[in-house]
């Protein structure tokens, strides 16, 4: 099908409809009906469950507990580098953000103060910074990691559209990831401010974070907030921050010149949690004159 097709379809689907319907069935514990969908899920797109804690399809209640499995302690290593990608998935676009712009795909961009619910105060901390969109295919693991440690500072959920997030999507609606709904959460680190925004799609359950549980639903039309400024919530580089129910995106956002990408990074390309993301650019040395240049002509 090609992208204008993709794109029509998803603009005439009753999405909001599919995805309440969509969460009401991943979490219903069904008995056998159960497995056997896990069983054809995990044949349709080749989902590697040796990795998992419990590797058995049948042991996993409904569709969401197998959907946000656990992984063994030892399947995703942590690399010694200063940012580390926080999910399982595939690159969707990364770089600098110009002023206040993201890039999404070919013609298409949009702010980072949209991106962020509108707050133009927290949006001009990342401007001219870097940007990353990452895209979890249903195949993947689903839940997210923090990519350096950082203190949570606020939580933002935007209420929005819920068209996928697959590339063909990406390339045909304008604004995509500032339109669908998301989940803002907002650190503080050494360099400053860091984002992670969950962005939802169709038949996207919910998503869920490890402080506050489920975000979504419900659903309503007004954005909501949540401050933890008195609160010492501190995850670690690595540690999981959420979920998940059904897969999406992840939009990270950096000030400028905190990280350097990967080299080996490219839209499109695979990657895994844990892996190097990005490091700090190196600092100039500090220039230590020499003493003899100081000394007059004559006494050296």
């Amino acid at each position: 099908m090609s992208d204008r097709l993709t794109v029509l379809a998803q603009y005439l689907l009753p999405k909001q409809a599919l995805t309440t319907l969509a969460g009401s069935l991943a979490g219903s514990e069904a008995g056998a009906l159960t497995t056997a969908v896990i069983r054809w899920f995990i044949r349709r797109y080749g989902v590697d469950l040796s990795e998992a804690v419990d590797p058995d399809p049948a042991s996993y209640k409904s569709f969401n507990d197998f959907f946000t499995r656990p992984l063994r302690a030892d399947a995703r290593p942590l690399d010694d580098a200063d940012f580390l990608c926080p999910v399982d998935g595939a690159i969707s676009q990364y770089g600098a953000i110009e002023r206040d712009q993201i890039f999404q795909a070919k013609g298409h961009r949009y702010s980072t103060t949209a991106l962020v619910g509108g707050d133009r105060e927290l949006a001009a901390r990342f401007a001219d910074g870097t940007f990353a969109t990452l895209y979890l295919s249903p195949r993947d693991y689903h839940r997210i990691h923090m990519p350096v440690a950082g203190r949570l500072t606020r939580m933002i959920h935007v209420p929005g559209d819920l068209f996928s997030v697959n590339p063909a999507t990406a390339r045909g609606v304008p604004g995509l990831f500032a339109r669908n709904e998301r989940v803002v959460c907002v650190f503080e680190a050494g360099f400053g401010s860091f984002v992670l925004a969950l962005v939802g799609a169709t038949i996207v359950g919910s998503m869920a974070t490890v402080w506050h549980g489920r975000v979504n639903p419900p659903r309503g039309g007004e954005i909501r907030e949540w401050s933890y400024q008195g609160q010492q919530i501190i995850l670690r580089k690595g540690e999981e921050m959420g979920r998940f129910l059904l897969g999406s995106t992840v939009v990270m956002l950096f000030p400028k010149d905190v990280l350097t990408f990967n080299s080996e990074w490219a839209p499109a390309g695979a990657i895994r949690m844990g892996e190097i993301m990005a490091n700090r650019p190196p600092q100039p040395r500090e220039v230590i004159p020499d003493p003899a240049e100081e000394l007059p002509a004559c006494r050296r």
